[in-house]
Order: C-alpha cells, then sequence, then structure tokens
C-alpha cells in the first residue's frame, strides 16, 4: 500500500523552485513542469521491487530498510544525490512505503527560516519521513537547526530578541530524513556527515530504459513494441523523467495520426516532428555544436562568444546545454575554450577539418594531460576570447 504524503507546500514549492539555475524548455529537458509532476506520480514505483534500475543503491537502500524495520527503530537519514530525472523522489517516496509511515514532502528554497523547519518537524508522527528536494539550497540558520534535529530529535526555539532572548528545547520525535541533491559538491560537510546513508545515482542503459517504458505503456495503456522502445530509450540520455516524457509525445502522435500502435517508424517520425535527434540532442544542442563546428571551425571558442552566437545567456549554454554535449563525448572543455571533438563534426555531417579532427571524441585525446588541442602547428592563444 502506498504510504500517504503530504503535498500542501507544493505551490511554494514550484514557486521557489522556479527561481533556481536556468532550465530547458522541451522534451529532453530533465526538469519536470507542474502538470508533469501530476503524471509522474501515476508513474512512479510504489516499492523497491518494483523500482526499476540503481541496483546497487536499491540493494543497500533494501538492507538499510529491513535492518531498521527488525529493529524497530527509524532509519538512518538518507542523502540521495545524483543528476534530475534519475528517480531520487520515487525513492524517497518508496522509503515512507517500506516503512509504512507518511512521508512530509517540502524543498530547500522554500525553507527561508528557521522557525518554518521546526514547525514542519514539531508535527512530525514518530517514524515519519521527511523529505527535502534540493537539500543544498537550504537556508543556512535552518541548517544549523536540523543539526541537532538529526541527532538528538531535539530543537531549540528561541523566544524574543537581544540579550533577553532565550532557547527553548523542544523534543521532536524520531524521523527519518530524506534529503535530494543535484549538486552534492555544495552541501556543507557538517550536514553530509549526518546522513547515515548516501546514495548515488547513476545514469540508466538503455535496457533499462526499456525496462521503464514498457512499465509505463503499461500504465498508460499503449502499445508498444521492442523496437520502439529501444527507439526512444536511444533517445533519452540515460534518464527515466526524459524516456516517460518522450513516450508521451510519441503516444500523442500515433494517437492522432496513426493507429496508436508505437513501433520504431512510428518513434523515428514523432521524435523528429518534436526535433530529438538519434543522440537526443534537441534545437539548442545541435545549434550550440553547428555554431562551434561551421561558424568557429571547431574552436577553440569561448562561452560568452558562443552564447552570442546562438541567441543565449552563457549560464543557459554552460549549464543546460554543455553537461549533456560533454558527457556524449560531442564538445570538450579546455582551458583555451570550447572544443569540438571528432565526434561532433560526424554527427553533424561536416567533413574534418585538414589536418583532423581539434580533439578525438569519446574519452578525449589530450596532448599531453593538459587539455588542450592536438592539431599540429596549434598556437597556444585561444581563436576567440571568451
Amino acid at each position: 500500500m502506498t504510504a500517504p504524503f503530504d503535498r500542501s507546500l507544493a505551490g511554494s514549492i514550484a514557486d521557489a523552485l522556479g527561481k533556481s539555475a536556468p532550465e530547458r524548455d522541451g522534451a529532453v529537458s530533465p526538469q519536470a513542469g507542474d502538470e508533469e509532476r501530476v503524471v509522474e506520480s501515476a508513474l512512479r514505483p510504489h516499492s523497491l521491487h518494483d523500482f526499476i534500475g540503481q541496483p546497487k543503491v536499491a540493494r543497500q537502500l533494501a538492507l538499510v530498510l529491513e535492518g531498521a524495520k527488525r529493529r524497530g527503530r527509524p532509519p538512518d537519514h538518507v542523502l540521495l544525490s545524483g543528476p534530475p530525472g534519475l528517480g531520487k523522489t520515487s525513492l524517497a517516496l518508496i522509503i515512507g512505503s517500506e516503512l509504512g509511515t507518511s512521508v512530509k514532502i517540502t524543498s530547500g528554497p522554500a525553507i527561508e527560516r528557521s522557525g518554518d523547519l521546526a514547525a514542519m518537524l514539531s508535527n512530525l508522527a514518530p517514524g515519519d519521513v521527511l523529505f527535502i528536494d534540493e537539500i543544498h539550497r537550504i537556508a543556512r540558520p535552518a541548517e544549523e537547526l536540523l543539526y541537532m534535529a538529526m541527532e538528538d530529535f531535539r530543537v531549540d526555539v528561541v523566544v524574543g530578541k537581544g540579550p533577553g532572548a532565550t532557547a527553548i528545547p523542544l523534543e521532536i520525535s524520531p524521523f527519518t530524513l530524506v534529503g535530494a541533491t543535484t549538486r552534492a559538491g555544495l552541501l556543507t560537510g557538517p550536514l553530509r556527515d549526518r546522513f547515515g546513508f548516501v546514495g548515488q545515482m547513476e545514469f540508466y542503459e538503455p535496457a533499462e530504459l526499456q525496462q521503464v517504458l514498457r512499465r509505463s505503456a503499461d500504465l498508460l495503456g499503449v502499445e508498444l513494441t521492442g523496437d520502439g522502445s529501444a527507439e526512444i530509450a536511444g533517445r533519452s540520455r540515460g534518464t527515466p523523467r526524459i524516456a516517460n516524457r518522450l513516450l508521451r509525445r510519441v503516444r500523442d502522435y500515433a494517437e492522432v495520426e496513426l493507429d496508436g500502435r508505437v513501433t520504431r517508424e512510428v518513434a523515428q517520425a514523432a521524435l523528429a516532428l518534436y526535433d530529438v535527434d538519434v543522440l537526443g540532442l534537441d534545437r539548442l544542442d545541435r545549434a550550440v555544436l553547428e555554431a562551434l563546428v561551421v561558424r568557429f571551425g571547431g574552436g577553440p571558442v569561448g562561452v560568452a562568444t558562443l552564447a552570442v552566437a546562438v541567441g543565449e545567456e552563457p549560464n543557459t549554454v554552460e549549464e543546460v546545454c554543455e553537461p549533456f554535449l560533454v558527457r556524449a563525448g560531442l564538445l570538450a572543455r579546455t582551458p583555451r575554450g570550447r572544443v569540438a571533438t571528432e565526434a561532433a563534426w560526424h554527427h553533424l555531417g561536416h567533413p574534418l577539418p585538414r589536418g583532423g579532427a581539434l580533439i578525438s571524441g569519446a574519452g578525449g585525446a589530450f596532448g599531453g594531460g593538459t587539455g588542450a588541442p592536438t592539431t599540429p602547428g596549434a598556437s597556444s592563444e585561444p581563436l576567440f576570447d571568451a
């Protein structure tokens, strides 16, 4: 049975998250919109048995939860880190379901004052799970209050100001904190050290994404063939959230234009319509690569210049586009600027420049370990300033 969870803070969470780093619009964004969160909740697994992928984290977490249940005590606090869309929220809800307790949901940006956190903690029932998404963005006063709550299940509420202020100790029920973060490096040491279990979420393999797609197709009532799921999985950037989103877009195309059956050919036609290519690149990704290859001869070029060339802000190019392009081996960040790899030239269908590619694609063959392009006779100065 699925454990109940509190979404009373959903509006404030959405507003707070809207002020975060730049997000990608479109079919391959790893972020979830408000409407998509409703769909995701219907597709989420409700037990570790149903959870697909992340076998190491799932196995470790199962041992933690089973041990706690046998001892009759709440499990250690849990930190889940990794890129968006890999299942951190699903695992947090599964923890509550496996323990048979309620899950209270909030986010770091929504907790602006220590009093907000104290109110939430004081309303927890024994054994409840408190899930804080984007916990690295929690306000510092609230974070310091969290230290004592995590260790001693007690908070000190300060009454008054100045010399007359007094701290009133408030006992709270034993609970389990589940924190999720996409940027574990921004967590302070004292907060990170108070988590008894840390799970690092990894990108999914295509075979795992196909399992996710088959399960989602069954829940959505979509007739999905094996080659159709393989086509969608290959364009999903290793992210279940993107895979499910692409499945819904392909379903729409299949139901409106055809007979509703999703095959490889249908998936290819639908994803071409939505500007998602065979590697999962969207319009903005290809615009960045085209500018780098065609306008700047493969680079090196500074990110500011590259952003102007595609009509975007530098932080959008750097934080939204580049992570996947680098992971896919299509772009390299070097001390001299951004450089297109050999794989990027091949993917765009452009002939390699005379003398060969600046960087040899997957893995990046860097000369001397410095990260500099290896073209013979290349200057040590950047061709284009940042």
